[in-house]
């Protein structure tokens, strides 16, 4: 998951997680962005626009095609 803070004045930040397991609930994915908002504050400027993206995501229980091992 992503926040990205956009400033009045054009700077930009952003914060991010990995997450290990799956999200299973609205409850925990507000957790995690509320999380991320947090570590930003307190905002010393204005803010013009707050984005909180999310990537990678899992909708199998399990991968179609498995990533293959190396015997090394």
């Amino acid at each position: 998951m992503t926040l990205k803070v956009k400033y009045a004045d054009f700077q930009q930040i952003t914060r991010s997680r990995t997450l290990t397991g799956l999200i299973e609930s609205r409850t925990d994915l507000d957790e995690v962005a509320i999380g991320l908002l947090v570590s930003v504050f307190p905002m010393g400027k204005p803010v013009r626009l707050l984005g909180v993206s999310l990537s990678t995501l899992n909708t199998e229980e399990e991968p179609q095609n498995p990533q293959m091992s190396l015997g090394l």
